[in-house]
């Protein structure tokens, strides 16, 4: 292998980009944050007493109403619902770092209201809001880092949503575990706080970041597009190389120009988008068809439904999340050294169906017995290790690479609404599976989804492609070249040939970094 080979591999050769795409990433954290804060805070007996209603019967001596409960979870999803379904067409006009300092403004104005309000209407606003921002945080940081990436790379840096999604949990369980006693209103008012930290460090951050070269090549703007890939490759190429790469990117794009007249949302429906688009919904869906809601959403509750203490049930919350921290950075090493997505998909549905049928066969085996505590414990730590080290790590690298540039943000935007969507289904009815008064399943509703995890394994197995290792301009090529799932991986392209070519006639030929150019095409 040549020197430039190793050059390029190496994250600390890549480090000005992975220091990039690590910044516009930490918009991810937001989501770990919230769902730590809003799930503690429902306990919490300073919040209680503003938004709750005295009751004697319950353990703190407050309740809360059931419909204020779902509306401030729901209305989360939904302002996240609509502005994922909008991000097309914003980012076609404004771009992705414009769409990112928007969403740091409405999150910092949802704080505000959340914090300073102790009206449940200002609340509802507050959460709409703030799902509005959340909705723009997670579709542009992860388009943005698909686009900035190279490809060799592209898989660990867009994991870095889940990386971060976990470090944000942990602050937050962090958090609210300091402050859940409380008896003031400061219960709430600091873990609410912490939903500042984000857009302040984005907002700064975002400062120093390039807009991404993709879109600014698509929108025409060639010098900055330019600039902008040679901000983020720094010193990781030789300059022969870091050519290959730009011609080839203006290769692609040119043909994306060719075959669409316009960009709308019709198109992704349309040809041999239609493919691609279906297999973005599809690798999306499959972050809730897994069961992660499910399981993030019900764990407590079912270690203190099966005899744990309230102090218990928080320890091993704290234990799952640190677990799942661990995981996905087992999954970025996997991904990036010895799987391809489409097997780190696959092995993930297996492992996660298995520890959702153990969960559901001991409660069915042996319920409310010592036994079926304990398997309930480990069951709910490996599959919340498998979820991240497997589907949760490699679901937004790839639903990301499989679509076109000219339709990302659209493809994306769309995919993640319906990611929202499914996730509300989810919260929606779950509790009528599971809970005493109506069907009473409990952890034997983990049987329902053992078998959509076998779903998601079918639709891995027969309908995903793998794209390790393919530059997203190769991706194009093979998908309009309607190569089959089988043939994926093996299929030779030419546009990177082409743009070596091309490069050759441009300059002549390198003297000595011809060779090394020509073996990292054919290394790829």
């Amino acid at each position: 292998m040549s020197t430039s080979q190793l050059v390029e591999t190496s994250l600390w050769a890549n480090r000005k980009c992975l220091l990039i795409c690590a910044t516009v990433a930490i918009a991810n954290m937001q989501y770990g944050l919230d769902s730590a804060a809003i799930g503690a805070l429902q306990a919490m007996p300073g919040f209680l007493a503003v938004f709750g209603y005295p009751d004697p019967s319950q353990p703190g001596g407050y309740g809360i109403d059931g419909t204020f409960q779902r509306l401030i979870g729901s209305l989360l999803t939904l302002g996240a619902f609509i502005s994922s379904l909008v991000a097309g067409v914003f980012a076609h006009y404004f771009g992705r770092k414009a769409a990112l300092w928007l969403a740091c403004a409405l999150n910092a104005i949802a704080c505000i209201i959340q914090i300073s309000t102790t009206s449940k209407v200002a609340v509802y606003i507050g959460r709409l809001v703030l799902g509005l921002a959340n909705g723009f945080l997670v579709t542009f940081s992860n388009i943005y880092t698909a686009e900035a990436s190279p490809a060799h790379l592209r898989a660990v840096m867009v994991a870095l949503f889940s990386e971060w999604v976990n470090i944000g949990s942990i602050i937050g369980t962090a958090v609210t575990n300091r402050t859940k006693n409380f008896l003031t209103k400061s219960s709430y008012e600091i873990p609410l706080g912490t939903l500042f930290i984000v857009p302040t460090l984005l907002s700064i951050g975002l400062l120093f970041v390039p807009e991404s070269p993709r879109y600014l090549l698509y929108r025409g703007d060639t010098e900055e597009a330019r600039k902008a890939l040679e901000t983020l490759r720094g010193d990781s190429l030789l300059p022969e190389e870091l050519e290959v790469e730009w011609v080839e990117m203006v290769k692609g794009i040119e043909e994306e120009k060719r075959m669409a007249e316009k960009i709308g949302a019709l198109d992704m429906f349309k040809g041999t988008e239609l493919r691609r688009t279906l297999l973005c919904y599809g690798v999306i869906a499959t972050q809730t068809g897994a069961g992660s809601w499910f399981v993030i959403s019900y764990a407590t509750y079912f270690m203190i439904v099966a005899g744990l203490s309230v102090d218990e049930a928080f320890k091993f919350s704290v234990m799952n999340t640190t677990l799942g921290f661990i995981g996905v950075n087992v999954g970025m090493y996997l991904m990036r050294h010895v799987m391809g997505r489409r097997t780190i998909l696959m092995t993930g549905a297996i492992v996660q169906g298995a520890a959702m049928l153990g969960l559901a066969v001991s409660a069915t085996v042996a319920p409310g017995t010592y036994a079926a505590r304990s398997c309930l414990i480990a069951f709910i730590a490996i599959y919340l290790f498998s979820y991240n080290a497997f589907v949760g790590d490699a679901t937004y690298p790839t639903a990301t690479e499989l679509v076109s540039t000219r339709l990302r943000s659209w493809s994306v935007g769309s995919a993640i609404s319906i990611g929202y969507f499914l996730a509300w289904l989810t919260s929606f009815f779950s509790p009528y599976f599971i809970n005493p008064e109506n069907m009473n399943w409990g952890a034997k509703y983990g049987y329902i989804w053992a078998g959509s995890n076998l779903a998601c394994f079918v639709f891995f197995y027969l309908f995903v492609p793998e794209t390790k290792g393919r530059s997203l301009e190769e991706i194009d090529e093979l998908f309009n070249n309607r190569v089959s799932v089988r043939n994926f991986k093996t299929y030779r392209t030419n546009i990177m040939s082409e743009a070596l070519k091309d490069v050759k006639q441009r300059t002549g030929e390198f003297e000595k970094g011809t060779e090394s150019v020509t073996e990292h095409v054919d290394h790829v």
